[in-house]
């Protein structure tokens, strides 16, 4: 793990005591504030007890399993196997004592009937199935018969009822209610809900955010990619989106403010301002478990299909639970594309100890005016959410009007302007 994480929570075990594994097999797992980690066998043998239950928190370096090395794969199933087995030869040896008194019961009725147990082969099996009941003539049968069903009447305890009916009587208060029904199911946070909810109040508590929009024409881009996201795809395999052309805008915007790839650093909030020479863009990408934010590194390196094949990389390794800490550690400028989801407008929280953030939103056909003429445009809103500790407005508007002018004129991107 990180040298940042220090417990995590056993979500539970993929093998069993007395299951024989191979060395570096994966036989559990332990969820962390960022990631969920593997925990694989040091050594082949089979696993003698397990030293930490389901859900348990687990420190970094804790035994959590008993393993005697050696032994064979399989060893388990084979010994399951043999403990079916005799168990399988003593039922069978069981019932072959019990019958030569079944037998001859079992073949003439099928079903235990008062009046067809006259035989003598029908009283030992009167015996094993009512312990109470003498072998006796019909009539006697029948008499003590009909005793043990009234006390099977009363014997069926009312107790056992008494605890449903308060919850009948829940049932029917709730479904009687005019409002509908109100119950309420209360769910534990999992350790990267909660890391995240602390990240995010942290940044609203320490930042001086501020968020700055503007208005883009996707018109150019999106006739690029429709002319060239077909070659595009055949010779690299790559899906050419909008994420990349939107990532290599902002890392030329910050050619003209550099202060946007800075981050304040140091003691007591901070005193120190660390300019980089390089662009680790962290992209936003919503799992099941929450929002986590993988990086590309040195993206100023990249063109726009380099940095849409990594950003695919690192989305498909996201959805699969398949992110390290190395995924995504660092960053120095977040993109977050609330536009997949229909969101037409937003305000994005900064990814401390970044500087800005960067928010996409949905594409919308609006009317504009086009050198006096009203046109239908493909628009979208950019909104930029920077602190204003590090970043004045001045140099936050300018950012952003450099990203509307290169994705309005992609062909910028291409030469130096």
């Amino acid at each position: 793990m990180a040298e940042s994480i220090t417990e995590g929570t056993l979500k539970g075990w993929t093998v069993k005591e007395g299951d024989y594994v191979e060395q570096d097999q994966e036989v559990g797992s332990i969820e962390t504030d960022k990631i969920d980690v593997a925990i694989n066998s040091p050594a082949a043998g089979t696993i003698k007890k397990f030293l930490a239950n389901e859900e348990d928190t687990v420190q970094v370096g804790q035994d959590l399993i008993v393993l005697e090395l050696g032994g064979e794969p399989g060893q388990s199933a084979q010994k399951g196997d043999a403990e079916t087995k005799d168990s399988a030869d003593s039922s069978q040896q069981t019932s072959s004592d019990k019958g030569g008194e079944q037998k001859g019961g079992e073949e003439k009725q099928p079903e235990p009937e008062p009046e067809k147990e006259q035989t003598g082969a029908g009283r030992p099996k009167e015996k094993e199935q009512k312990e109470q009941a003498p072998p006796a003539p019909q009539q006697k049968s029948e008499e003590v018969s009909k005793p043990q069903q009234q006390e099977q009447k009363p014997s069926q305890p009312k107790q056992e009822q008494k605890p449903s009916q308060p919850k009948q009587q829940e049932s029917s208060s709730k479904s009687e209610s005019p409002y509908g029904s109100r119950s309420e199911n209360r769910v534990k946070m999992n350790r990267m809900r909660l890391r995240i909810a602390e990240r995010l109040k942290q940044s609203q508590n320490t930042a001086a955010s501020l968020t700055t929009f503007n208005e883009v024409d996707m018109s150019n881009l999106m006739d690029m990619r429709k002319q060239y996201k077909d070659e595009i795809l055949k010779k690299t395999g790559i899906k050419f989106g909008f994420m990349g052309a939107f990532a290599k805008a902002s890392i030329l915007a910050m050619q003209s403010v550099p202060t946007v790839n800075a981050s304040i650093e140091g003691p007591g909030g901070g005193d120190t301002i660390v300019y980089r020479d390089y662009v680790d863009v962290s992209v936003a990408v919503a799992t099941e478990k929450g929002l986590v934010t993988p990086v590309v590194r040195n993206a100023e390196s990249l063109d726009m299909v380099g940095i849409e094949r990594s950003i695919s990389e690192l989305g498909k390794k996201a959805r699969d639970n398949k992110l390290t800490i190395e995924d995504m550690a660092g960053g120095t400028f977040t993109i977050s594309n609330g536009g997949v989801f229909g969101s037409l407008m937003g305000t994005p929280i900064i990814n401390l100890p970044q500087t800005a953030v960067l928010g996409l939103h949905a594409i919308k056909d609006k009317p504009v005016a086009i050198n006096g003429k009203v046109e239908i445009r493909p628009m979208m809103y950019l909104a930029l959410t920077y602190d204003h500790r590090l970043l004045d407005g001045r140099e936050a508007v300018t950012f952003l009007v450099k990203i509307k002018e290169y994705i309005e004129d992609p062909r910028k991107m291409l030469v130096p302007v």
